[in-house]
C-alpha cells in the first residue's frame, strides 16, 4: 500500500482532496502536525466527501514521531527543488511519498539530509508549484501505475450502455 505524507499541509481544501484520492487508490494518508486546519472543518470534509470516513489516516505530532513510529521506511520527498524527476524512480508498492506544506513545501534541512530521494514533477518556465492536491495524484497513480495498479478495478463499466 502506498502511503502519502503531508508535512505541514495548510489549505483544508487540499488535505480533504488527496483524502478522497488516497481511497480511491487504497493508499494510506500520514499528516504532520502543525496543520492549518481543524480536522472537522467543513472545506475538509466537503472536500473529501462522504469518502472522509473511509480513509485511512494517521497524524502526528512532528516529523520526528512520524520517522520513529515508521522505521526503516522508504521515503521518497516530493519538492519543487529536487534533481530527479518522479518518473525516474521505482516506487515500492509499500513506499512512503512525502510533499511539504502549500506555502514552503518541504523543510530543505529535511532535503539535504537525501538527495537521492529527491523527486521533482517537471514544470516549464518560472512556474514555482502546481497545487498540493494536483501535485499528490499525479506522483501517487505513477507510483500506482509502476506497481500495476494492483487490488484496483482497472475496467469501467457504463450505467445505461454497454461497451
Amino acid at each position: 500500500m502506498i502511503n502519502i505524507v503531508l508535512h505541514q499541509p495548510e489549505i483544508p481544501a487540499n488535505t480533504g482532496n488527496i483524502g478522497r484520492s488516497c481511497v480511491a487508490s487504497g493508499a494510506r494518508l500520514h499528516l504532520i502536525r502543525p496543520l492549518g486546519f481543524q480536522l472537522d472543518e467543513k472545506h475538509l470534509k466537503r472536500a473529501g466527501m462522504d469518502y472522509w470516513d473511509k480513509l485511512d489516516l494517521t497524524i502526528y505530532d512532528s516529523y520526528e514521531e512520524f520517522l520513529e513510529k515508521n522505521p526503516g521506511a522508504k521515503i521518497y520527498y516530493a519538492s519543487t527543488k529536487a534533481q530527479h524527476i518522479y518518473t525516474h524512480v521505482a516506487f515500492e508498492p509499500d513506499c512512503f511519498i512525502m510533499f511539504g506544506k502549500e506555502s514552503a513545501g518541504i523543510p530543505e534541512e529535511i532535503l539535504v539530509q537525501h538527495p537521492e530521494e529527491c523527486i521533482r514533477i517537471p514544470m516549464i518556465g518560472e512556474m514555482r508549484s502546481l497545487n498540493l492536491s494536483n501535485s499528490v495524484a499525479i506522483v501517487l497513480y505513477e507510483a500506482l501505475r509502476q506497481n500495476d495498479f494492483e487490488g484496483m478495478n482497472c475496467k469501467g463499466e457504463l450505467h445505461r450502455l454497454h461497451w
